[in-house]
């Protein structure tokens, strides 16, 4: 397999994608099939060698990409899922990716990928993209240094570590609501054999904790559920679809109510902060929604904010789940779940630290939606550095509709 690995395609399926990208895209093709996007790469911090180096080989892999199409298997398995519409499944069988639609080309030693098109076409290359670049690059840098079995290695007894963490968890007191965590690490993995096998090693081991993945493929592959809702990009959609900018939020979660009908009920808080999110999660939608979604900020602040939120509103905050997804190892996870437990359901999404702890220092690159319909989006994160705008005109006024302060 070695001497194959550096020719083979990093992405063998379209389902080898999160959950979430089918989960939004199909109240997109049924809401706003017209809107036009543009989404761009981008690293945010230093590589062990120039990104730019891998510009033929990322074209090469986007090529074989758009030469896949959905496999009859493939959309069985998305039918079976009990929120997925027959409609969407007929579009996904006439869906493949679009060449003209993604162009990769450099600046200096930075790679730019950037996709720009109907939106329904070019809002799935993100994950592929992230998971295309990743690859490429730790083939290339474990191929200088001995050779990738030499990091699967570290990665096994460094996997090995944390499934003993969780056998060895006990609480000091008895807590109402059990640990559970899922694999959320597709954008950030090593490669995906490694991917594959950390899940398929971790529902074997510690089944009664690991409950899920973000990965469609792997979750089709190993009978586990796939996990999954709302990103960053669905609700910044919002701020460019004609609804008064105040209202995007709101515009947000009633449409994916409307679509999903209690199904898929985790709402993500941290597209203008969790203080500006909370005054538009009202009863209405804290009574229909299961839960939230923390991703970036202090976690505990965060859990607190919702718990008393709830509070205010006189819902019993035991019938709800808070999911932390933000840069989580097994430790702090369980800290969380400790923290927590007694008064709210918990989940734990965890990525990097799972998907890509090898012993060599993972990228940090996202594929972010920057402009929909000819008007720039934002992302307000409550942790400095996450925030996203290309627009500085545009974030000013995003924040002073929010009365959110510069972090």
């Amino acid at each position: 397999m070695s001497q194959t690995r550096e020719n083979t395609p990093v992405i063998r399926s379209l389902l080898e994608t999160d959950l979430y990208k089918f989960t939004m895209h199909q109240p997109m093709l049924h809401a706003m099939p017209t809107n036009q996007a543009e989404y761009r790469f981008v690293c945010r911090n230093t590589p062990e060698f120039p990104l730019a180096e891998l510009a033929t080989e990322v074209n090469e892999q986007l090529d074989a990409l758009c030469a896949l199409r959905f496999k009859e298997d493939e959309l069985a398995y998305l039918a079976g899922l009990r929120y997925i519409r027959s409609d969407y499944i007929d579009f996904l069988r006439l869906f493949q990716f679009q060449r003209r639609f993604i162009t990769v080309f450099t600046q200096g030693d930075s790679l730019r990928i950037t996709a720009k098109g109907p939106q329904v076409h070019v809002m799935g290359f993100e994950i592929f993209v992230l998971a295309i670049v990743n690859e490429l690059y730790f083939r290339r840098l474990t191929q200088e240094r001995g050779g990738q079995e030499v990091f699967l290695q570290e990665g096994r007894k460094r996997l090995q570590t944390k499934i003993a963490q969780l056998r060895d968890y006990a609480p000091s007191t008895p807590l109402r609501h059990p640990f559970e965590f899922f694999d959320f690490g597709v954008r950030r993995r090593f490669s995906g054999e490694w991917q594959a096998e950390m899940v398929q090693t971790l529902a074997r081991e510690v089944p009664q904790y690991f409950k899920g993945t973000s990965n469609v493929l792997l979750a089709k592959e190993c009978n586990l559920v796939p996990i999954g809702t709302m990103a960053h990009e669905y609700l910044q959609t919002f701020q460019a679809t004609g609804v008064q900018l105040k209202g995007f939020q709101k515009a947000a979660l009633e449409t994916w109510v409307q679509e999903y009908r209690g199904d898929l009920g985790t709402a993500l808080t941290d597209v203008v902060g969790m203080d500006a999110f909370l005054a538009d999660f009202d009863l209405y939608f804290a009574k229909l929604f299961d839960g939230l979604r923390h991703d970036s900020g202090d976690p505990v602040v965060w859990g607190e904010k919702a718990l008393a939120h709830y509070a205010k509103l006189k819902i019993d905050a035991n019938t709800k789940r808070l999911v932390f997804s933000d840069g989580l190892d097994v430790p702090t996870a369980l800290q969380l779940h400790q923290h927590f437990a007694n008064r709210v359901q918990t989940g734990f999404g965890i990525g990097t630290n799972l998907s890509n702890d090898t012993g060599l220092r993972p990228l940090n690159i996202v594929m972010k939606l920057v402009s929909c319909n000819g008007q720039p989006t934002a992302k307000l994160s409550d942790t400095p550095g996450k925030t996203l705008c290309e627009d500085a005109t545009f974030l000013a006024y995003l924040r002073q509709v929010f009365d959110v302060h510069a972090n």
